[in-house]
């Protein structure tokens, strides 16, 4: 059986999900990867109203789509992160609140808890997001920087998402981090360094998007094999990279997504660099059998136009791994 293509919604949060869910049907997904903003999925109102998950399930339903998992990146990047003026204007305002760093850590971290326990109550397994991180600024290792000054941003983190990865554990639920620039985690490296840090935590493992691996050069196929057991969840999206100026690097530039001078910019699932083939080989030999989520993004591209082509493109893609040796009909019986 080949798996569901379901669309991410975090791209498509201005609109409302009752116009989303027949669009998303119609441009040919099974389901939705459901973000937590917008009104996609409201956190609080899941937990403090019964009524909520089944309205939800009902609307999903009424349109033929299933729902695998949800994602709270924006809250999740608050967790770990420096707090500045940005984090305002993606974390719900009972998270902000008077924006003292540290509460804005503390509410965030109380707002995945919670994002778990939601999720329970919605019937998924898999909550999806990202960390943010103490030390990803000190990425260029100048001032010099030992390791033991990254050393105390693992721990930080591991002190910071312990409790949460506990508090999912009890909801028998999964949290897949994002590997991505400006995580805890944004290459095998770091992904293993993060996945030590909490001692390999039974609830901590990976949404794996090949797009993020792609541009830094880190081999994103291989990532699939190294962490096979640690693969909760599948982002289809596209990158490419080498098409710029030359006046922008692999760090951006301070530029636009969709500047001519990018070194790098994200692509209409099939229309980049990311070999899909290789991928989809890999996720077979792993036995990954969860939904393929595209997250669609091209800033070139009408959405409409590129989630569809997107969605044909992955269903055609796919395909079922082998139950037989291809080679048994030749030994004689």
């Amino acid at each position: 059986m080949t798996r569901p293509v379901t669309l991410f919604t975090g791209q498509w949060a201005d609109l409302p999900l009752a116009e989303l869910a027949p669009l998303a049907r119609r441009m040919g997904y099974d389901g939705l990867e459901l973000a937590c903003w917008g009104d996609h999925f409201d956190v609080q109102a899941a937990l403090r109203d019964d009524t909520y998950v089944t309205r939800v399930r009902d609307l999903l339903d009424a349109h033929g789509l299933q729902c695998r998992a949800i994602s709270n990146h924006l809250v999740g990047q608050a967790v770990c992160d420096p707090i500045d003026a940005r984090h305002r204007s993606i974390v719900p305002a009972h998270v902000w609140g008077d924006g003292e760093p540290e509460g804005v850590r503390t509410r965030a971290a109380q707002e995945m808890i919670d994002t778990g326990r939601a999720a329970a109550k919605l019937g998924v397994k898999t909550v999806n997001g990202f960390t943010g991180s103490s030390v990803w600024h000190s990425l260029y290792a100048f001032p010099p920087t030992d390791q033991a000054y990254w050393d105390a941003g693992y721990t930080d983190f591991a002190r910071r998402w312990t409790p949460i990865l506990d508090a999912f554990d009890r909801e028998d639920i999964n949290f897949a981090l994002e590997v991505h620039p400006t995580e805890i985690a944004f290459d095998l490296a770091t992904a293993q360094r993060a996945l030590d840090a909490v001692n390999g935590h039974p609830r901590f493992g990976f949404n794996y998007d090949p797009s993020h691996l792609g541009y830094q050069h880190v081999d994103y196929v291989r990532f699939i094999r190294t962490f096979a057991d640690r693969i909760f969840h599948v982002h289809m999206k596209d990158v490419w990279w080498g098409h710029g100026s030359g006046e922008v690097g692999v760090f951006g530039g301070h530029t636009d997504f969709g500047d001519a001078r990018r070194y790098w910019d994200f692509r209409s699932v099939g229309r980049g660099d990311i070999r899909f083939e290789d991928v989809i080989v890999a996720l077979n030999d792993v036995g990954y059998a969860g939904p393929l989520s595209v997250e669609w993004e091209d800033a070139r591209m009408d959405r409409v136009h590129g989630a569809t082509e997107s969605a044909a493109y992955v269903r055609r893609l796919d395909f079922p791994a082998s139950a037989v040796a291809f080679d048994a009909a030749f030994e004689r019986k």
